[in-house]
């Protein structure tokens, strides 16, 4: 009988260290995403491993523009590429609100920047970075069996929300999704039959959806939350990638662009969301024999 609680006290302790390894790795309000592998792939796709923090609100003021209420998130990469390759990230990130039908797309505002590192990394031992000095060094590649050596970038977004006391100003935002992109090599090229001459680029892209509680008036760190949803899809990239792009099609007249935008919108004039293109192709699992060595 001894034995047997020695070995169950044993069991236990085992797994509290573990749950604390991973709560260590992981870190406070942290949450990692895994890569997956796509129907869409090709052979030679890397993809980098991603965590984040939930999106926080601040309010600075941002030079020639006035006061702002700003929102970020802070997140890490790490590169666990077996082929021990270390990869650049090139970051291409927006948030769309699902609820106001707009996107935002990431901003290089240094004074702001200065801020968040101010609540979030008093002491300098992150380093963030923004998305362009991000990119100015390749990520290493890690060891699975040590702690990864990840490096930290914060994503910036304005005017989310309407700001002032316009009575006709639409609702705040609750529901959003941020789409990242540069985590990933992986692309596809579409040339859509009534659009001649014109090409589509796709890129693996990882998808978080979020809420925010209450009526939105709060700037809490608590008032925005993960809803646990995310996905990878290939979605039309905001910025075309070198040495795939088409030579743009012929400008259309002014009429036809503003019916094609309507058709687009779903009938909403002034969406935000009708360029680029950007219809998802769904990201299936898929699972791939090892080559034979």
């Amino acid at each position: 009988m001894g034995t047997i609680r020695l070995l169950a006290l044993a069991t236990l302790l085992s797994l509290g260290f573990a749950s604390a390894s991973q709560a260590q790795r992981t870190g406070f309000n942290e949450r990692e995403i895994e890569p997956q592998l796509t129907a869409n792939d090709k052979e030679d796709v890397w993809n980098l491993h991603f965590r984040f923090q939930d999106p926080r609100i601040i309010v600075e003021k941002v030079p020639g523009r006035g006061t702002k209420i700003i929102w970020y998130m802070i997140y890490r990469v790490y590169n666990l590429d077996p082929r021990d390759e270390p990869h650049v990230l090139v970051p291409d990130i927006d948030l769309v609100t699902l609820d106001r039908h707009t996107r935002h797309t990431d901003e290089v505002l240094p004074s702001v920047e200065e801020a968040i590192r101010k609540r979030e990394d008093p002491t300098g031992r992150f380093g963030i970075k923004n998305s362009v000095t991000i990119s100015e060094t390749a990520i290493p590649v890690s060891k699975k069996d040590q702690f990864p050596r990840s490096v930290t970038g914060v994503a910036i977004w304005t005017d989310v929300d309407p700001i002032g006391k316009d009575k006709n100003a639409k609702a705040k935002t609750n529901k959003f999704s941020i789409f990242i992109a540069g985590l990933s090599n992986g692309f596809t090229e579409e040339r859509p039959i009534d659009m001649p001459g014109t090409k589509i680029i796709k890129r693996k892209t990882l998808q978080l959806d979020f809420e925010r509680l209450g009526d939105g008036e709060l700037t809490e760190p608590s008032g925005i939350r993960w809803t646990g949803g995310s996905s990878w899809i290939y979605r039309a990239s905001t910025e075309p990638l070198q040495g795939v792009t088409a030579a743009p099609p012929a400008e259309p007249k002014k009429e036809e662009l503003k019916k094609e935008q309507a058709q687009l919108n779903g009938g909403l004039p002034g969406n935000n969301l009708s360029l680029p293109i950007s219809e998802p192709i769904p990201a299936l699992p898929v699972r791939r024999e090892k080559p034979i060595k």
